[in-house]
């Protein structure tokens, strides 16, 4: 059966359209105001499923006000929540995200995993890895993440949103790292990232340049460098670019679960990414 594993972050978004991003002691009204879940592996999780794959998401959501509304958003898109705090009294992060409303571009503010780094995986966050068909990372919820990746016999998939401590061992685990346009690596130049990032192990490491084409590196032998250019979306008609980056990656982890190639994976995850800044927030295009 077609599996995808997603394990990562989750959150409560309030997103709230603005006509810039303030400055200090400037107040604004916003033109629009939405809370939703979010979080890049929530999102992934949520591009899969709307794309047809059955998706399992491993998180941490805790018992609590705001792991409820997470939650039943989460159950509401159809994914699988696998809580690595059942049964416990927590709340996941709450991020604040602002987006301009003539450019489509977006502030965000977050405490992210902080409160939830060293959890372990339990035995249903097990069985779901095991089964898996394909599994997609972001890097939070780290040491739980780690054991999860080393156990799974399928394809990883890392969405590498930012270098975050202890993210090399878990890239040993990794087979296809795909880099943000601001990920950076501690003591690496920029022109060396592709190839620093494949020698903790993935055989393929790409890296996204916003509306720019994303740079693949294939490890080969030989070590094969391709671009892959986005379709041309015109700046009238960006609405949004919040989550394009979790629907790249979601529709990339969906297709590595079918058995696509990684190349047409990366190919086929550009172009819905493309389509999803011209709606709202990270799933409007779902409804479109």
């Amino acid at each position: 059966m077609t599996l995808l594993v997603c394990c990562g972050l989750a959150t409560l978004d309030v997103v709230q359209v603005v006509d810039h991003v303030p400055g200090a002691n400037e107040k604004l009204v916003a033109q629009d105001l939405t809370v939703m879940f979010g979080g890049p592996a929530a999102n992934a999780a949520a591009t899969a499923v709307a794309l047809g794959v059955p998706t399992v998401l491993v998180t941490a959501l805790g018992v609590g006000p705001v792991a409820d509304l997470v939650r039943e958003g989460l159950q509401a898109a159809g994914v699988e929540v696998v809580d690595l705090l059942d049964g416990v009294v927590g709340s996941p992060a709450v991020s604040t995200v602002l987006v301009t409303r003539s450019t489509g571009e977006r502030a965000v503010v977050s405490v992210n995993a902080t409160g939830a780094a060293d959890l372990t995986p339990n035995p249903s966050a097990l069985d779901a890895a095991m089964a898996a068909t394909a599994m997609l990372v972001d890097g939070h919820h780290l040491t739980a993440v780690e054991v999860l990746a080393g156990a799974v016999r399928a394809p990883v998939v890392l969405d590498g949103g930012s270098w975050k401590p202890g993210l090399g061992r878990l890239l040993a685990h990794v087979d296809h790292a795909v880099l943000s346009a601001d990920f950076a690596m501690p003591g690496v130049a920029q022109a060396d990232l592709l190839a620093a990032v494949a020698a903790h192990g993935p055989a393929t490491v790409a890296r996204t340049a916003g509306a720019g084409p994303v740079r693949i590196r294939f490890s080969g032998p030989p070590v094969e460098l391709i671009e892959v250019s986005p379709p041309e979306v015109p700046l009238a008609d960006v609405v949004d670019t919040l989550g394009a980056g979790d629907v790249l990656h979601g529709a990339i982890g969906a297709a590595l679960a079918r058995g696509v190639e990684i190349g047409d994976a990366i190919r086929g995850g550009v172009r819905h990414a493309s389509e999803s800044v011209r709606h709202p927030g990270a799933r409007g295009w779902l409804t479109r």
